[in-house]
This record gives structure tokens, sequence and C-alpha cells, in this order.
């Protein structure tokens, strides 16, 4: 997220680089180039329509003229009356059939565009993710998502339309009638137009100041939504609803502003639109009375004043709608250029393999320059084996397990797995062969079925059900009277922190990874459910490279090495055994654990995080 200064000599004066809206609208190109065939059968109607609707004032002037009540009434007006009947049909039937023709386009580029930002999203880092409001970046998505509707649609239908129909007017009036009337429509359709865009241009910034206040209050809502509980814990929903309101207040402002703004522009477009026709119908009067004029072509003048100031009117909204448009898909195309920190090498193979082992060697790595969190770290968890590391909050336990996972790449040393640094993989094949099980369980707003089956989405009833059963869930979800399809909540809320770390086990289970990264897998699990649990999960690492974030240490005595952390690196290690005749750090923190254990009647939390 750069923030540039740019100077009034390369801006527009709203703060946009005409370069970047021209880069915005060649991203839309492609998804035109899909359906040429549409957008030419498109554009025939188009063309179509505009004729048959520069025509209609023409026939309207004969069929003026055609009226006089000398003449036969079945001779000329019956024929200019089924004529003008005929093109305003066409023209309304031109005008759906190339609605028709084009919707299929717009929305595949609203479907195309949608996906790619959303996918690159999910590319993104975790560092971009952890720095950005979820609320605003929906927001964000879906404002740019209908401004291509917006762009596509009303680009070509209105604006290239309305400058073709201005160019064929302006012709008929001179060719037809009396330069001066091309001269007054002309030109009072070019003040019209500049007006109309210095305007707009001038208030685009309070329609952007409206915006961002928009996503900013969505955003505060949706944070406060998510965090129902927290709220409630301590009885701050006052205080949500006063930062909220305090949201909505600053946008009533922008809104303020941005309404004034446009009775501005539209009271200005008003005066131009009155003072031309007034003009036109003035001087085609004059010569109407003096007899160089027929009533027929003063009603077509008329017409064709009030056919093109319609359009312009509309342009004139139509613009304004543009230009909030490029700037919702600007921010929505801005964040593809979001690079992600951890991409895959050129040359990255797939990783195969039913057995992987896992070493760091000399791993350094800091969150930000100024703060080392690892410190030279040395460890290897051979095919099988289980490795738990333990250590005082900070100490770096959780940022081991991102790295195995490749959320981040060290700033130096290498992460390996099967043999080779886990940048030789790719993401997606690496990530697959890794199976988490977090302390803070988060689940997706659906079913309990929904939520397991995210491990695998392609197993079988049959495969979710012995997944629950391994994690101990299945009592449960037989005594719910919806069972597997009982909903869950928003993340889960629904359920209690045990159920929920079951159904994050299970999730594991059914993915059946060759590593498993158990961060403190039974945290919010009582005695009981926790000793069968453990059972459950050395029966699945009994097969699979296990690394175990521990902050009960009762919970990792039976890991083949356990590692003590402190500042960045290690200060102990070996089997549980080997630790307690140590006396160290591990042995002190275990005779604590068992003291409070002792009290509490269960194995409290070490200090560690």
């Amino acid at each position: 997220m750069r923030a540039a200064a740019r100077s009034s000599s390369d801006a527009d004066g709203t703060g946009e680089m005409p370069s970047a809206r021209l880069r915005t609208l060649k991203m839309l190109a492609p998804y035109l180039a899909e359906f040429p065939g549409r957008v030419a059968l498109s554009l025939a109607f188009l063309v179509g329509a505009k004729l048959a609707g520069v025509a209609l004032p023409l026939v309207l002037g004969h069929l003026v003229d055609g009226l006089d009540r000398t003449q036969a009434l079945l001779a000329l007006p019956l024929g200019w009356l089924l004529a003008y009947g005929g093109l305003r049909f066409f023209n309304v039937l031109a005008g759906e059939l190339r609605d028709i023709a084009f919707g299929r386009v717009t929305d595949r580029a609203m479907r195309r565009a949608g996906l790619r930002v959303f996918e690159h999203l999910q590319a993104l880092d975790l560092e971009f993710h952890l720095g950005r409001r979820t609320g605003a970046l929906a927001r964000d998505i879906e404002r740019g998502v209908e401004g291509i509707r917006f762009l596509l649609r009303f680009s070509l239908f209105n604006i290239a339309p309305t400058l073709f129909e201005l160019v064929l007017v302006t012709v008929i009036l001179w060719g037809k009638f009396d330069w001066r009337y091309a001269a007054i429509a002309f030109v009072s359709v070019a003040v019209y137009v500049v007006f109309s865009v210095r305007v707009t241009e001038w208030r685009t910034q309070y329609v952007k100041q409206q915006n961002q206040l928009d996503s900013s209050a969505g955003a505060r809502a949706l944070d406060a939504l998510l965090n129902y509980e927290t709220v409630k814990y301590f009885g701050n929903e006052r205080f949500e609803a006063q930062r909220y309101d305090s949201s909505l207040a600053a946008w009533e402002r922008a809104s303020a502003k941005n309404r004034a703004s446009l009775s501005l522009l539209n009271v200005g477009q008003a005066v131009i639109v009155a003072g031309a026709i007034t003009l036109m119908m003035v001087l085609a009067a004059a010569q109407v009375r003096a007899g160089s004029m027929r009533i027929g072509a003063f009603v077509a003048i008329n017409a064709y004043m009030v056919q093109l100031f319609v359009p312009l009117n509309f342009l004139g909204f139509v613009y304004r709608e543009l230009r909030r448009a490029m700037i919702d898909l600007q921010r929505m195309f801005g964040l593809l250029g979001a690079a992600p920190r951890v991409v895959d090498a050129p040359a990255a193979r797939e990783l195969r393999t039913a057995r992987a082992g896992v070493r760091f060697e000399q791993i350094r790595f800091g969150y930000q320059p100024a703060r080392q969190i690892l410190r030279g770290v040395n460890f290897e968890i051979p095919p099988g084996h289980k490795l738990a590391v333990v250590g005082a909050s900070g100490a770096g336990k959780s940022t081991i397990a991102r790295l195995l996972f490749r959320f981040y790449d060290a700033d130096a040393g290498d992460v390996r797995v099967g043999g080779r640094d886990v940048r030789e993989w790719t993401q997606a094949s690496l990530r697959a062969h890794i199976g988490v099980v977090p302390q803070d369980t988060v689940l997706f707003n659906d079913s309990i079925g929904y939520n397991i089956a995210y491990g695998r989405p392609q197993a079988s009833r049959a495969e979710i059900e012995r997944a629950a059963a391994m994690a101990h869930l299945d009592t449960f979800i037989a005594s719910l009277p919806q069972g597997y399809d009982t909903p869950v909540g928003e993340r889960g809320l629904k359920l209690s922190g045990g159920e929920k770390q079951r159904i994050a086990i299970a999730r594991a289970m059914l993915k059946d990874p060759p590593i498993l990264i158990l961060d403190e897998a039974t945290s919010s699990l009582d005695s009981h459910a926790e000793a069968a649990i453990l059972e459950a999960l050395r029966e699945a690492g009994a097969r699979r490279t296990v690394l175990a974030v521990a902050h009960r240490l009762s919970t990792i005595t039976d890991a083949d090495e356990i590692v003590v952390l402190e500042n960045g690196r290690i200060v102990e290690r070996g089997t549980h055994a080997e630790l307690l005749a140590r006396g160290g750090a591990y042995a002190r923190s275990w005779r604590l654990q068992q003291q409070r254990g002792g009290v509490a009647g269960a194995p409290s939390l070490i200090a560690a995080g």
C-alpha cells in the first residue's frame, strides 16, 4: 500500500493519474474479447436503434405537414403515421436486442474479474491479510464488480451512441434546415459537456470520501459483529455503537457535500439546456412567422433538441457514475497490484510422498527487521517421529509452525521437507501434505458435516463419520436432532470450545496428511476428553511426522524430542525424561504445572502463547 504524493501537473484534479485509468480500461479488454460476436452484434443493434431514433423527428415533421385538412386523410398522413410507429417500435426493439446480446458479456466480465481478484487475495501472504480489514476488502470487491457492469454498459451504450447521435443531428440540422441550428446545437452541447466534466471532476473528491467512509463504517460493523462474544464479555455494546455512529456521522457529512455538489451540477446543466432550446425555438418561430419555415420543420427542430438533450442530461448522470465506477474499479484492480511475498519458484516441483521428514537449518526470521523472532534454530523431525516445541510467550513457537506451512519464508537458513527446501516445492503441494489442528478453531457458518468435510471436500459420508469417530465426536453428533446437518453458527459460536476443537481434529484426520502440526490440539478439552483425544492423536501420529506446539506439558510427554525455546533460541532439547533429569527450564515448568494441577485438578497452561 503505497502513498505517493502527486503534483497537480500530473493528476487530473481528483488524485488519479490518467495513465492509471487507461490501465484499468485495458484490464477490461480481455473480457470483451471473449465474446467478439456478441459485441459486434450489440454494436449493430446500437447503430440501428440510433438511426431509427434520428429519423423519427424528420418523419414527425412530415407527418405534421401532412395533416393538412385540404388533403385526403388516407393519402399521405397514414403512410407517415405507419413509418413513425414502425421506427419507434424498431428503436425500442433494437435496444432490447442489444441488451440481450451484450448482457452475457457484462455478466461474464463481472464473474471473471471478481474471481480473479478473489483468487489473488487468496494467494497473498498472511502479512497482507493481517494488516487489512476483511469487511473493507469485501466491499471493495463488491463495488468494483458492480463498477464493471456500469462501465461496460454505459460507456458502450450511452456515451459513444450519444456522440454518434450528436454528429448525425448536427449534420441534419445543417443540411436540412439552417447552419445556425447546427451551430447552436454544437456549441450548446460542447458547453454542456465541458461544464459537466469540470464540475464532475471537482466533486469526485466527495464521491471518493463518501466511499472510503462507507467502507470504514462497514468494516467497523463487521468487526464488532464477528467479535460479538468479546463485545458482550466487556459490556461494550454502547462503545461499539458509538464507534459505528461516528463513522456513519462522517459518512453523513460527506454525503451532504456530495449531494450539494450534485445539485449545483444539475442546476448548471438545466440552465445550459433551457438556454439552448429557447434560443433555437426563438429562431425557428421567427422563420415560421416569416413564412420561410413550415410548422412541420419547427416541430422537427424542437424534437431534435429534446431528443438530443434528453440523453445528454442522462449523460451527465452517466459520466458522474462512470467516474464513481472507475474509482471503484481502480480500487478493486489495485488489489491485484499487491504482490505476494511468498511465491512459487519458476521451477517449483510437486511434492508427492507418503512419508516426509522436516528439518530446520539455522533459521533466522523476524516479522520486522528490528524485531527478530528466531535466531539460528536447528532441529530435525525424521519421518514418523514427533517433536514438541515449548517456551514462553513470544519465544517463536507459532512462528516455527507458520514457517513450516510457508505462510512466511525464512530470512536466513533453510526449512526442509522431504529433503528439499520448502521453496523448491509448490505451495499447494506442500500444504496438501500438512494438516493443522489450531488452538483457536474458526469454523465456517455451515453445518458440522460441512466443516469436517472441509479437510477433504470430496470425501464420502462414511469417511467423514470415521474421522468424527476418531475425534470422539460421533456420540455428540448422534445426540443432535439434525446430526451432521446441525449449523454451527458464525465462526462456530453455537458450539463449545471443546466441540470446535474436536471438529478441527476430525478435519485434520480426514485430510490424512503425512505431516501434522498440533497447536495445543486439546487445550479446550476436559481431562476425560483430553485423554481420549490424546490417544487418538497418538494413533494418528504413529505414521506421521508431527510438530506439536505445546502449552500443557502433559500433552507432549510422548514426544521423541522436546525443544525449549527462549528468545528465539533453543536452550534445551531432549526427551521428557531427559529434560526432567537435567533440572532446567523445562523441569521447572513441569513442576509448576504439576503443583497447579494438584490444586485445580487439571494441568494448567504454562506461560506460553
